[in-house]
């Protein structure tokens, strides 16, 4: 048979563990649902993905418009940090970056998630 104070005890514990499981739910309805974006399409994209979202979401990449100059500063940087390049893809993925983000390119508008409004930004 239990004692008063091993029920307590438990009870207070069972409580507690469901206040935890309720404020952990309740900050994950808060957030905005995660919105994975993948660079664009071409010869290089699975390397440049590997390469590059092994550290930083595509995001990061995606938001970038660099001239071919900045690129190449931009990879050699990377790569001094670890990135892995493989020197005989360098060039092409400079040539990728710069082809798919550059300064004539088009802002980055990031994708909406379902709670936003068109036009607004607004929730």
């Amino acid at each position: 048979m239990w004692s008063s104070a091993k029920t307590t005890t438990f009870a207070s514990g069972a409580l507690l563990f469901a206040l935890a499981i309720a404020a952990g739910a309740a900050g994950q309805q808060a957030r905005p649902p995660k919105v994975m974006e993948q660079l664009p399409p071409g010869t290089i994209e699975a390397k440049a993905t590997t390469a590059c979202t092994e550290c930083h979401e595509a995001r990061i990449i995606l938001q970038q418009r660099l001239s071919k100059a900045a690129w190449t500063k931009e990879v050699d940087k990377m790569t001094k940090w670890g990135a892995l390049v493989d020197p005989t893809d360098r060039d092409a993925l400079i040539d990728y970056l710069s082809t798919n983000f550059s300064p004539d390119k088009p802002p980055y508008l990031p994708p909406m998630t379902t709670n936003e409004t068109a036009g607004t930004g607004k929730k």
